[in-house]
């Protein structure tokens, strides 16, 4: 049995007696469990120890020091897989592509452009594979931030691993926000809880090419007019398990109530800086809280941002809240930051404002939710309005 396998669970991963989380929601746990295995053990474009190298860089960069020792061990099974560990890019046109536009995806997400796109197939690299590099991105980031929230409620201190000695991904590129995207759609130039389009970067597949496993991938999800659904369905194998546990995270019934669970995805994508998500799940914290003017008080607050984007001061998005919304704000905030800071001073804050074990498991799942949900938005396409 492949060592992915046998870890696919948070449980034998963290090597932790009882995973508190999948206690709570099995069924979530069984479907990040299956995008695990779909992943790495399943036959990929890109072989396995090479995915593993990418992953390993991710938990690198996002301090994760379980998921960095697990996804090292795998890839230095590989002579090729092994010198992407390190400080060091590769010399390889192909490899040097992956690792760098995996690199800027961990890191900045909302760096990622157009041009990032157009560049790639230069190098080799196809658009399955795109999806592909930002799935191995985007679940690893997931699977971070659910370890560190296990770790917390099972009462251990997630262990950090040192970052890369390089010292920007983002390669001081500016940020901005055009007021059109690339294909001259008008875009929005700031949060907000209006509908808002998506359009991709990388060719979707065509509705009448899908094939039936792609079909069935995101059937629970969206129809097949959906263009991102389509394109994620470059990798259904994944995207079936993400489909599956979007739905397990945001519609189990019990535990943290679900507009609270919206809430905590809003405030993933103000720390991601990816106003898509923002727009749909503050809009859904509204449908299911009636709390409009605390939704939009937190949409309103900017966050200070390094050359890489990377955002700071997390914790002033609590700002404004009551004592209950400023709790859950606040954790979802930390444990969104690119090294997870939520700690058991956060934990404690919860507890004290009544949320119990269940509870804080479904927030630590919502929020981890969008740390893929974000990455693969950010890094595959951009936002636009409703065209009449």
């Amino acid at each position: 049995m492949p060592t992915s396998e046998r870890t696919s669970s948070l449980a034998a991963l963290l090597d932790l007696p009882r995973d508190p989380i999948a206690e709570h929601r099995p069924d979530a746990a069984a479907e990040a469990d299956a995008g695990i295995r779909a992943l790495f053990d399943e036959p990929q474009r890109i072989p396995a120890p090479v995915l593993h190298a990418l992953a390993a860089r991710v938990a690198r960069h996002q301090g994760s020091r379980a998921l960095l020792d697990h996804h090292a061990a795998e890839a230095l099974a590989d002579p090729v897989a092994a010198t992407l560990l390190g400080d060091a890019l590769p010399t390889n046109d192909r490899l040097r592509a992956l690792v760098e536009h995996v690199d800027l995806i961990t890191v900045s997400p909302a760096l990622v452009d157009r041009d990032d796109q157009l560049v790639l197939p230069h190098a080799g690299v196809t658009a399955d594979d795109v999806v592909l590099i930002s799935q191995v991105v985007a679940l690893t980031s997931y699977r971070i931030r659910a370890a560190h929230g296990a770790q917390l409620l099972a009462g251990v201190v997630p262990e950090r691993a040192d970052g890369f000695e390089r010292p920007t991904v983002g390669r001081g590129r500016a940020h901005a926000r055009p007021d059109r995207t690339t294909s001259g759609t008008p875009a929005p130039t700031a949060f907000t809880r209006e509908v808002l389009q998506w359009e991709p970067w990388v060719p979707s597949i065509p509705e009448a090419e899908l094939t039936e496993a792609q079909a069935a991938s995101f059937a629970a999800k969206a129809t097949r007019n959906s263009v991102y659904f389509r394109l994620l369905a470059r990798v259904p194998s994944v995207l079936r398990a993400r489909s599956a546990l979007d739905n397990a995270v945001f519609q189990g019934e019990g535990g943290l109530s679900k507009g609270e669970r919206e809430l905590a995805a809003a405030v993933a994508s103000k720390v991601n800086d990816c106003i898509y998500c923002a727009s749909v799940h503050a809009r859904r914290a509204v449908h299911h809280t009636e709390r409009a003017a605390d939704v939009d008080r937190l949409l309103a607050i900017e966050l200070p941002r390094d050359a890489d984007w990377v955002a700071s001061g997390v914790e002033a998005l609590a700002e404004g809240q009551d004592e209950r919304w400023a709790a859950i704000v606040r954790f979802a905030a930390r444990l969104s930051a690119r090294v997870p800071v939520a700690d058991a001073a956060d934990l404690e804050a919860l507890r004290a404002v009544g949320l119990d074990d269940a509870e804080v498991a479904d927030l630590v799942q919502a929020t981890a939710f969008f740390a893929w949900a974000n990455r693969l938005m950010l890094s595959l396409g951009e936002p636009a309005l409703p065209q009449a």
